[in-house]
């Protein structure tokens, strides 16, 4: 058996290495490394794929600074979000002068509990950060009513579900990103589209916004060497643009083999004793960047898989409202129990698409062996 990985990006890029080898040879050549050449050429095609304006950048956590930036906040003015995501939801918040109203989250999605929304919203309010985790929508139409109900704006992160579906309870669908006002992605190389180094991308469907957005990544730029606001330099080399310009081509095909594994998972451990496996939303396709499951004895199953070369991963071990940098704000341990709990028991498995049968057939034995003992 091969040696199983967290992620396997290098096996995946094996799968396309001549075509890969070979865009990145194109850019050298043609010695167009920065906004110009494969970065436009991405840009048309991701946008084509999500239908909706699409601006690349630096990485995620540029995508929601943009994001930010573009809807001109003021200090002070609020944004309801989660506790219970990667630390960039609410780090750029802070850095720009806003301040981040949490929302316990849902035990079995993990992500915003709407049904907390409105009690969070003040007349400070201004915007509503939800975190597509794992791979999944948050309910974004629930999200989006209640938005327009209080006259909020809706920026999603959707930096781990890039090509999921939200589901419309008419029949329509929309990719993750480009239901709200503004949505950011990541191509962290381990995610659904990952790059071979940082990158991002801004997506708006308001062909406005989406200038505007294009302006504040470089530098604020209306013309060269004419600025017409503040803004930033965040930008996509044109070498990674390449290499996702050559994935884009397989993301629905990699999609499908992370949801094959997912439902080999499902269907090994769905009835153990001790592990809750992910739950799907009904208004949600699941793109697992993430197979998390909920474990009893969380800690002592991750260092018995350990023990068996088998590696896991805890996301997240502390919920944000708890961190250091962030007890300005107030909160204190209680406040958010959900999401308080789910630090203490979930664990993500091995998840990529070049799994093989024989390995998650190993990794599935090693959980069930662990449930017998316990």
């Amino acid at each position: 058996m091969h040696t199983i990985h967290m992620t396997d990006i290098y096996g995946q890029y094996l799968t396309m290495k001549a075509e890969i080898d070979d865009a990145i040879q194109e850019v050298i050549k043609s010695t167009r490394f920065i906004k110009c050449g494969k970065v436009l050429d991405f840009e048309a095609k991701l946008a084509e794929y999500l239908n909706t304006n699409v601006i690349t950048c630096g990485n995620g956590t540029d995508a929601l600074q943009l994001a930010f930036m573009a809807l001109d906040l003021k200090p002070g003015d609020e944004v309801i979000t989660t506790p219970f995501s990667f630390v960039s939801t609410v780090e750029v918040l802070v850095l720009m002068g806003l301040k981040p109203v949490f929302v316990d989250v849902c035990p079995n999605t993990f992500n915003l509990d709407v049904t907390q929304i409105g009690k969070a919203i003040t007349p400070k309010a201004k915007a509503i950060l939800p975190v597509h985790l794992f791979g999944q929508c948050a309910n974004m139409e629930a999200i989006i009513n209640m938005a327009k109900k209080h006259e909020l704006y809706v920026v999603e992160d959707a930096c781990q579900a890039l090509g999921t579906d939200y589901l419309f309870s008419d029949g329509t669908k929309k990719k993750a990103g480009t239901i709200g006002h503004i949505g950011g992605n990541s191509f962290f190389p381990s995610k659904n589209l990952g790059a071979f180094g940082d990158g991002g991308a801004v997506c708006a469907s308001d062909k406005k916004l989406a200038q505007t957005i294009r302006s504040i990544a470089n530098h604020g730029m209306k013309a060269k060497y004419e600025y017409e606001r503040i803004g930033i330099n965040s930008r996509l080399d044109s070498i990674q643009a390449a290499i996702l310009e050559v994935k884009l081509k397989s993301i629905d095909k990699h999609i499908k083999a992370r949801q094959a594994a997912a439902c080999f998972y499902d269907m090994h451990l769905k009835d153990l004793s001790g592990v809750k496996i992910p739950v799907r939303a009904e208004f949600s396709t699941h793109t697992f960047h993430q197979y998390t499951i909920q474990a009893e004895g969380r800690d002592e199953l991750k260092k018995y898989l350990d023990a068996k070369g088998i590696p896991s991963m805890v996301y997240y071990p502390k919920a944000l409202h708890l961190q250091d940098a962030y007890k300005s704000l107030g909160y204190k341990l209680g406040d958010f129990p959900i999401a308080e709990r789910l630090t203490q028991n979930v664990l993500s498995l091995p998840m990529h698409t070049e799994l093989d049968t024989e390995q998650m057939e190993y990794i599935v034995e090693a959980i069930k062996s662990f449930s017998e003992r316990s």
